[in-house]
């Protein structure tokens, strides 16, 4: 075992201590009430001590690996409640656990929470899936109706002891097979430190169904007593678990660099909670079909099926109901995503061919109704920044795409909240200006050339700043007031694409309108609006 701190130490030493003091009872104590309480004191302290080891481990945890240890030590105290049920029974009552005994169903849903634990595969890193209780909640109900329908109806509904221990120790035998399974699965899909504690838990799981398998039928021949070998081999079993929760104490997730080729954790609950689920009327058609079981187990048993799957049922309503819910959501995003520039965070040139219709029919229905004649342009302003290269060039994409970001966030605070920011492509913007004026389009164009050179630009944390511009070109649609329909969106979008084209030659820094009227072009140095004839 690897150097643990002294206070697991101490811990370990206290289980070595206590697993010889057993093995001494049951070798030195002649058989009788010495040996009875002797041996199930021993037996409590033991779990009362692995339970509290558990308990320091999830204490001590975090994130994704306290889950499972707190999973496991709400096993462990389970099973402390039934050994404090029969430690009663021998040290109080002086006198045997009864055969039908209450505590037994704790005893088996105590492997309800080890499983929920080991199936979280807590050596590995993933994300938790959605809806995941459901499926535990799923197979909780289901361990328990099992319970409920070969072990209950020979302890409640005709008491028989003589049925009872053999069916008992059927569904006892069954969930220690799956255990084992379940650990040889984790540990032959874990490596390093996980593969030893794996095999440690493994080697422990496999004990303890040996020795409970062994004691189970040694009471049910009446050939068990408290503090007998059977009770020795148990403990030695508890003992192996403490010392393999102190083995992965301080275990954390391993990171892989390659995806998992088998099928997430959460896929594989909830393919084992489905076949959970078809089960239960294969139960309720076999206690039917069965003619040599008394008409009350057989009605309980089918009542019992039936309330079984009525509540699976409804847990996978919600389930489903919670999974179309986030997929909804989930499209939403992605729908999102499709639409937005990574970089940037603005709208992209998909959002503009997707929404660009609708703008285009309400300006034509405008137009075409005679509304305010003031309110009705659509105006597109195409932006480039001046001699983006040498910033790049000069200073390195990173410090590049921290100018863009910055100019984003300049142009955003320049327009209205009706206009559209777009990346177009590169360092080069789109603004879709609605329910606007082409007369008063100048003043848009002069407010993004202002907000854009104002103020230098950092292209690096504590570095250096520079001096950036920009380029507008503008175009109103409809391009015609008198046929608004005479032009297309794309043909009043190359007539913005030429202006930039003219702004960007005539000097930079500058925005030049076209429209049928004229050519307008605004210095930014003094906002002065000059006009002529195209």
């Amino acid at each position: 075992m690897r150097s643990l701190p002294r206070n697991l130490k101490n811990w370990s030493g206290v289980v070595a201590v206590l697993l010889l003091a057993q093995g001494i009872v049951a070798c030195f104590v002649p058989r009788g009430p010495a040996l009875t309480d002797s041996s199930e004191a021993v037996d409590w302290a033991l779990h009362v001590v692995t339970a509290l080891i558990f308990f320091h481990i999830a204490w001590t945890s975090s994130g994704r690996e306290r889950i499972f240890w707190s999973l496991q030590t709400a096993c462990w105290w389970m099973l402390l409640v039934t050994n404090t049920l029969w430690t009663y029974y021998g040290l109080v009552l002086h006198q045997e656990a009864p055969g039908l005994f209450v505590g037994d169903i704790l005893l088996f849903l105590a492997g309800v929470p080890m499983f929920a634990g080991l199936m979280l595969r807590p050596h590995r890193q993933s994300a938790y899936a959605p809806f995941g209780f459901v499926d535990l909640t799923l197979l909780v109900l289901w361990w328990l109706s099992l319970y409920l329908f070969f072990v209950t109806p020979w302890q409640y509904i005709i008491p028989d002891e003589v049925v009872y221990g053999p069916n008992y120790n059927f569904i006892l035998l069954a969930e220690d097979m799956v255990a084992v399974v379940l650990l040889i699965f984790l540990w032959r899909d874990s490596s390093g430190r996980w593969k030893r504690f794996y095999g440690s838990f493994l080697g422990a799981q496999t004990l303890i169904a040996a020795a409970a398998y062994l004691a189970n039928h040694a009471i049910d021949a009446k050939g068990y007593f408290p503090g007998s070998w059977y009770d020795v081999l148990i403990d030695a079993a508890v003992s192996w678990f403490a010392l393999t929760a102190l083995l992965g104490s301080g275990l954390t997730s391993e990171t892989h660099g390659q995806e998992d080729s088998q099928p997430p954790a959460g896929q594989r609950t909830t393919i084992v909670a489905m076949f959970a689920v078809l089960s239960i009327p294969a139960l309720a058609a076999w206690a039917v079909l069965r003619s040599t079981v008394p008409p009350e187990v057989t009605r309980f048993r089918v009542l019992v099926a039936l309330l079984t799957i009525t509540v699976m049922g409804c847990l996978i309503f919600v389930k489903q109901r919670g999974l179309g819910k986030e997929l909804a959501r989930a499209n939403r995003i992605l729908h999102e995503a499709s639409l937005t520039d990574p970089l940037t965070g603005c709208r992209n040139r998909r959002y503009f061919d997707s929404t660009i219709e609708a703008d285009i029919s309400h300006v034509l229905r405008c137009f075409s109704d005679g509304r305010d004649q003031n309110r009705r342009d659509l105006i597109f302003y195409l932006i480039d920044a001046d001699l983006f290269k040498e910033v790049n060039d000069k200073f390195g994409h990173g410090a590049g795409d921290r100018v863009l970001l910055e100019m984003v966030r300049r142009i955003s605070s320049a327009i209205r909240l009706s206009d559209v920011l777009v990346r177009w492509g590169g360092d080069e913007f789109l603004v879709v200006s609605r329910y606007t004026d082409r007369m008063e389009a100048d003043t848009l164009a002069t407010r993004l050339l202002t907000a854009i050179s104002s103020r230098e630009f950092i292209v690096a944390e504590d570095g250096p700043s520079v001096h950036q511009t920009c380029s507008v070109g503008w175009a109103a649609f409809p391009w015609l007031v008198t046929k608004p329909e005479a032009f297309s969106c794309a043909e009043v979008l190359a007539l913005a694409d030429r202006a930039l084209y003219e702004a960007k030659q005539s000097g930079r820094n500058r925005a030049v309108g076209m429209r049928t009227s004229g050519k307008m072009v605004t210095e930014p140095s003094t906002s002065a609006v000059s006009s002529k004839k195209v």
